[in-house]
């Protein structure tokens, strides 16, 4: 197995599990008498360490919700381009009873393509709800390539986070109905532009758009 090495401690432990895609990761951030787990699986385009999925990982365990960061085995493997969905879904289905033995209840989520796998799969792993960050409703520039029935086929309640301006679908295209936390000015990394200040119209600043993500879920966690 090539690929990174386990970031792994004793606050942060590191589970490897078989799938039929090869070997998954789990790195723990264990909430002491956790009321939830929140599984997080990464995009297509990065790992863990994406701002959104490590903000989280490191405020929810304060109130009572173990977080766990999944890296899917392509991932794993050192490889570069994603699998096809299919394949993506059997991993995070083949690990999933790790996730279940923690004890509590199990959010699904992840950014990206991970929120796509958590939506498909919510509904007949058990899963008690998804959180979807930045969820591509569409390929850039093809509103046409909607994928809207994956959000409204997830089968139990769904918190949508959305950069303002992320072309893989703004806020205003979900359909209606849909629970959407928008993060002004940020794209699909939930990065916000430098001179996008806190203060100014339609505009957080970094550090606030992280704070309005880890608020966002931590108040819809408290819901669930």
């Amino acid at each position: 197995m090539s690929g990174q090495e386990p970031d792994e401690s004793p606050e942060h432990p590191v589970s490897e599990i078989t799938t039929p895609a090869g070997p998954a990761r789990v790195t723990w951030h264990r909430a002491p008498g956790a009321r939830r787990v929140l599984a997080l699986g990464h995009g297509a385009g990065g790992g863990i360490e994406a701002r959104d999925l490590a903000a989280l990982a490191a405020a929810l365990p304060a109130h009572g919700v173990t977080v766990a960061l999944v890296e899917q085995p392509w991932r794993v493997a050192g490889r570069k381009v994603a699998p096809a969905p299919k394949t993506l879904d059997a991993a995070w289905t083949a690990l999933w009873p790790e996730l279940a033995a923690e004890g509590p209840p199990v959010v699904a989520g992840g950014r990206s393509a991970g929120a796509r796998v958590a939506c498909r799969t919510a509904r007949g792993l058990g899963a008690v709800g998804v959180v979807a960050l930045s969820f591509p409703l569409h390929p850039p520039g093809r509103p046409e390539k909607s994928r809207a029935e994956e959000l409204l086929g997830a089968g139990v309640p769904v918190l949508v986070v959305q950069g303002g301006r992320d072309p893989f679908g703004r806020p205003e295209e979900f359909p209606p109905g849909t629970e959407v936390v928008e993060v002004p000015a940020a794209d699909h990394g939930f990065a916000v532009p430098r001179r996008a200040k806190a203060g100014q119209p339609g505009s957080s600043g970094q550090d606030a758009a992280t704070a309005l993500i880890v608020d966002a879920v931590t108040r819809w966690l408290g819901r669930e």
